[in-house]
């Protein structure tokens, strides 16, 4: 993507923090040195994800379930590690074995875990899932009384690694309570002048107290980022505009939003740059086991392909195919694609592919 799409801070280069083949090398060196900013930091939601061994069958006949790590920025974080990416994520769990095995699975999967915190007097959250492939796959969220994860409090908040990030991530869920919502809306506002802070948009009213309170809030949100990402159900609570193209304008309207990526299902994604820039990509085939995971691993993508300094119809074709591949997988988190997976995905044709350990 050519560096004009998102605003630059005084001073700064125009290439979206892209990577000349210099600097790629010299990061492979240093990604692990502790000064060297993350590439990306991702904040809010994270559980544990219980998904059925049984395809095609209510939650009341489901006899065996499997244990992944959850929870969108977990996921996006997770994706992007995948990658490559150095990657960090802000967020709480219980003081139960539940928080002890998220903690070990981010380590696994190369994300850092020194931001996630316990919280004694709540447990860490479950999601079940039920899978009725292609398209019904609803979710049961136990996160009562209260997630860990909104319990993030704005002075606990390492701001200068924030700032520092390439890219940060923060989601329309961290807005739905407080103390979440104040520390979300701190974290976007250290971010300012910095040219890659995205706002995935991540609707679930199930979690607001009162779901038509939520568009002032992602109005506030949107003001502080510069990308914009969400399907057409979630454009509309923060915009009101469900027309693809006119959600994309709306967003780019809101304030500091350079780039929106409206994500829409079967007929794939809409992306479109405050320049006129814009780039649809249709969807990868794919035969369907579980579509949950599909657009965290578009977002780890997406980053990836904003630091590559990618050609936005690039970064979003491979965006795309990392979503297709794990749609076509059970889990989410365990299914990320490797960047070798998403060009074999491409060259065939399909999100269908063997899953690799």
């Amino acid at each position: 993507m050519s560096g004009h799409i998102v605003d630059t801070p005084p001073g700064g280069g125009l290439d979206l923090g892209a990577e000349s083949p210099g600097r790629a090398s010299r990061t492979r060196e240093v990604a692990r040195v502790e000064s060297e900013p993350y590439d990306l930091i991702t904040m809010g939601r994270l559980g544990v994800d219980l998904y059925p061994l049984q395809t095609g069958v209510g939650l009341d006949r489901v006899e065996t379930f499997a244990k992944f790590l959850g929870g969108s920025p977990a996921n996006v974080a997770v994706a992007a590690a995948r990658l490559g990416r150095r990657t960090a994520l802000v967020s709480r769990t219980g003081a139960d074995p539940f928080g002890g095995y998220l903690r070990r699975e981010l380590k696994g999967f190369g994300v850092d875990d020194r931001w996630v915190t316990e919280v004694e007097e709540h447990p860490t959250p479950l999601t079940f899932c039920a899978l009725f492939p292609p398209d019904d796959f609803p979710l049961t969220f136990y996160r009562r009384p209260r997630a860990p994860d909104l319990e993030i409090h704005p002075h606990e908040l390492d701001l200068d690694a924030i700032r520092a990030a390439r890219v940060f991530w923060a989601t329309g869920t961290g807005l739905c309570a407080e103390p979440s919502r104040t520390a979300t809306l701190e974290a976007l506002r250290a971010r300012a002048g910095r040219e890659v802070t995205v706002l995935d948009l991540d609707w679930r009213p199930m979690f607001w107290a009162d779901p038509a309170s939520a568009r002032p809030y992602y109005a506030q949100a949107l003001r502080h980022a510069t990308v914009a990402v969400g399907n057409l159900d979630e454009c509309e609570v923060a915009t009101g505009e469900r027309e693809p193209y006119a959600a994309a304008r709306a967003l780019l309207a809101t304030g500091t939003v350079r780039l929106a990526v409206v994500k829409r299902g079967p007929e794939g994604v809409l992306a479109l740059a405050a320049d006129g820039t814009a780039a649809e990509v249709p969807p990868l085939p794919v035969e369907v086991v579980n579509g949950l995971g599909a657009g965290d691993a578009f977002g780890g993508a997406l980053v990836h392909g904003l630091l590559a300094g990618e050609e936005l119809g690039t970064t979003l074709r491979r965006a795309n195919a990392a979503g297709s591949i794990v749609a076509g997988r059970l889990a989410c988190s365990a299914a990320m694609p490797y960047a070798a997976e998403i060009d074999e995905a491409l060259a065939a044709g399909s999100g269908t592919l063997p899953e690799k350990g």
